[in-house]
């Protein structure tokens, strides 16, 4: 009895379905742009956003040119990105942004446009390119648009997006560390702190640049050993400056004095 229910259930949702789908069908090939442009807009008002983008889309070419070109488009990029088709969504509302700069909708749109990019920005384990996009829209957005109801919302976006290039940037230099190449973690890390400067790193950067910085004039031959030093205590010393109480200080003045013991040893080889 219970098998029984369910099948009919099922049966009833797919006659649903095929119903509909073959309402949406009809309408389309009935030629007829209001009726069309209607049931889109009743669709659109119940959230049904990929039968309303159907319809939005199949009755888009009779009205170019007239007052509800611009709505029929808005519409439709909106349904794109209500149904989480973000890729297609941002390509909809930039085609609007360069069409109808002037429309009542244009900042909605610029607003979906850049929330579209933070919505297909990776983590920052990944490729951050679509994160650099996503910056770009947004700090435009708050440009054109400083008195926007959702300003605070896109602050704290940009706030989110840029630290996640900090991390990027960041992860990308302790690689290299990792794997052992320091001559490149030092470039690595010093490029990431130049260009970040407020990361929340930016201690473990600096740590990071004067240890790899040891390891590497440690690890190099005789002719290179007394420039690499004498970096590693530059650096060592910019440390200690901004960071005197930090948990790695004993460990740096370790290396330090080893560093500052090589020097002199040289120095007196090389007096002799």
């Amino acid at each position: 009895m219970k098998q029984t229910f369910l099948y009919a259930l099922c049966a009833v949702a797919a006659s649903a379905v095929f119903s509909s789908c073959g309402g949406i069908n009809a309408l389309l090939k009935s030629g007829q742009p209001d009726p069309i442009y209607t049931k889109a807009l009743e669709y659109y008002q119940k959230e049904k956003w990929q039968r309303a983008s159907t319809l939005f889309e199949g009755v888009q070419h009779y009205y170019a040119g007239t007052p509800r070109e611009d709505s029929i488009s808005f519409f439709n990029a909106r349904c794109k990105f209500k149904n989480r088709d973000y890729e297609t969504a941002s390509m909809l509302f930039e085609d609007f942004r360069r069409k109808f700069g002037r429309s009542p909708f244009i900042e909605d749109a610029e607003g979906m446009y850049a929330l579209c990019f933070y919505y297909l920005a990776p983590g920052p384990s990944r490729d951050q390119t679509v994160t650099g996009q996503a910056l770009i829209a947004i700090n435009e957005f708050m440009s054109h648009y400083p008195l926007s109801d959702q300003i605070d919302n896109f602050r704290q976006i940009n706030k989110e997006l840029t630290e996640r290039l900090h991390e990027k940037a960041y992860l990308n230099a302790y690689t290299y560390y990792k794997i052992g190449r320091y001559k490149s973690a030092i470039t690595a890390l010093k490029n990431a702190l130049k260009q970040y400067p407020d990361s929340r790193h930016r201690e473990e950067i600096m740590y990071l640049i004067v240890d790899s910085s040891y390891r590497l004039a440690s690890n190099s031959v005789t002719s290179k050993q007394t420039d690499r030093y004498l970096s590693m205590l530059d650096s060592y010393l910019s440390f200690k400056e901004e960071f005197p109480e930090s948990k790695y200080v004993k460990r740096l003045d370790r290396l330090a004095e080893e560093a500052r013991g090589y020097l002199d040893r040289n120095n007196k080889e090389n007096n002799i």
